[in-house]
């Protein structure tokens, strides 16, 4: 059963645990504004549900509270950054930031982080672009979960692509995994005792499997079997079509950072991770109003077009994120129950307020 949190209780919980873990006052505001905008935003794989995950990488080490991210390359529109194991939020912030700075200035600014960790959701970085009127992609490696087509070893992440585009009433805001599901969406699964659906994962000899306790503990093992890529087993539904967006994805941020490649990181929750971030002013092609007036006349003609049979609404990607956020900042956000006693737990290890 999941009880009802209010926004500001629960984002006033993460700032508190974060600068008791050892972050300055304001990068535990920025941490926490990653993890609330996917609770917000009803993906609850990456909100507080990845608490305890953070809490224990702080632990063993493998995020540095002190790390001091470092500029390694730089010209007009691009930079590389070397996180020097810092918490992923702030060096995604961090490069974000230096991207939307050089776009503004040049019409585009790419920025590349090697040595990072898990960074949330892929999809709150090119929010911070369009919020000052440009256009954005962001991506991640991660710890190896998706096997590759025809295969039953894990050699790529999730490698989310997410990408944002300014309109009316909501923008245009894309966040996918290159997986069938994230890892987050089986761990829900598995601390809800619900078997997933057929389709996300095969087990070690190959064969779909629905029992989410067992496939989590067996990718956190990195025994064989694991996460199909986007459109499931084989080439029948375009599986290899998710298995090569994968490829690109670790293209852009573990090969072109020079870092860690997702089959060389220390298992599912592997960090030391590479970001790829991508903003762009729309001001290069024409008025920044008329092409903004432009998606939001065509998202408007998809959401009016025909619909299913017994179907009363066309969504466009975004938009339901949107209308949680509005709902949950007013009813509260909705957390589940074991997930909440890892919450509590955390604070009486930190001895700060629990929750």
């Amino acid at each position: 059963m999941d009880t009802v949190i209010s926004e500001k209780a629960l984002r006033a919980f993460m700032e508190r645990v974060f600068e008791r873990e050892g972050f300055a006052a304001a990068d535990a505001v920025a941490i926490a504004d990653v993890l609330m905008l996917a609770d917000l935003f009803g993906i609850e794989s990456h909100g507080a549900q990845r608490m305890m995950y953070y809490h224990q990488n702080i632990l063993s080490g493998s995020v540095n509270t002190a790390a001091k991210i470092e500029t390694v390359r730089e010209t007009p529109v691009s930079v590389l950054l070397d996180a020097h194991f810092a918490m992923g939020q702030l060096a995604g912030v961090r490069a974000m930031n230096l991207a939307i700075e050089k776009a503004k200035k040049t019409g585009v600014g790419i920025a590349s982080v090697r040595n990072s960790s898990h960074y949330g959701i892929a999809g709150y970085y090119p929010l911070m672009a369009a919020k000052e009127g440009l256009c954005a992609f962001s991506m991640t490696n991660t710890g190896p979960i998706m096997v590759p087509t025809f295969g039953r070893e894990m050699m790529l992440g999730t490698n989310p692509v997410a990408f944002c585009m300014p309109a009316d009433p909501y923008p245009f805001w894309f966040d996918a995994s290159t997986t069938v599901v994230t890892l987050g969406k089986v761990e829900v699964h598995a601390k809800r005792e619900k078997p997933m659906p057929e389709g996300w994962t095969i087990d070690a000899r190959g064969e779909i499997c629905t029992d989410a306790e067992k496939m989590n503990a067996s990718i956190l093992a990195g025994e064989m079997g694991g996460i199909l890529p986007l459109g499931g087993a084989g080439e029948t539904n375009s599986g290899h079509k998710g298995y090569g967006l994968a490829i690109m994805v670790e293209a852009l941020t573990g090969v072109l950072a020079q870092g860690l490649l997702s089959p060389e990181m220390q298992g599912a929750h592997g960090d030391h991770t590479s970001h790829f971030f991508l903003a762009f002013d729309p001001g290069m092609f024409g008025e920044p109003e008329d092409i903004r007036a432009q998606m939001s006349r065509y998202l408007q003609m998809l959401r009016s077009s025909e619909k299913l049979p017994g179907e009363s609404r066309i969504y466009t990607p975004g938009e339901k994120a949107f209308e949680s956020m509005h709902r949950r900042m007013e009813q509260g956000i909705p957390v589940e129950e074991k997930t909440l006693g890892e919450l509590r737990s955390i604070a009486e290890a930190l001895g700060v307020e629990a929750i």
